[in-house]
């Protein structure tokens, strides 16, 4: 710290928090809007990012899109009962379920299921995988 003046770490300091803040905003949905309705008999669930309840709806659709990106469908769900689900498959299956799509870029998205932390994001990915094997 010795190299930098005291006026140029404020400066950082103020950028970086400034940086947080447009973060955050980011994450937020629009106030005026309620939360989604799930409904755990179609194979829905509940992600929360920046606080706000995002919708999780493996409809055929959004499944034929995870298993054209992540593979087949039956070998996550195998590497995932193996415990060998990567961070990167997982965000990618609730990437593709996500109904509506926030607004938010894909990577946005990722990293705020990260901060959010995987055993709070298990449960939601215990539903669709039990949607996946099951069905409706």
């Amino acid at each position: 710290m010795g190299d930098y003046p005291e006026a140029a770490l404020r400066q950082a300091q103020g950028e970086r928090k400034e940086g947080y803040e447009r973060e955050k905003d980011a994450l937020r949905l629009s106030p005026s809007k309620p939360p989604l309705p799930i409904n755990p008999a179609r194979g829905e669930a509940a992600i929360y990012i920046g606080g706000t309840p995002l919708r999780l709806r493996p409809s055929f659709a959004a499944l034929v899109a995870a298993e054209a990106e992540l593979g087949a469908l039956f070998g996550l769900v195998e590497r995932a009962a193996a415990g060998g689900l990567s961070l990167g498959e997982m965000a990618g299956l609730f990437w593709h379920c996500l109904d509506p799509v926030p607004v938010m870029t894909r990577e946005t998205f990722s990293e705020a299921l990260v901060a959010g932390g995987l055993v709070a994001a298990t449960p939601a990915l215990k539903a669709l995988l039990t949607q996946i094997l099951a069905g409706r």
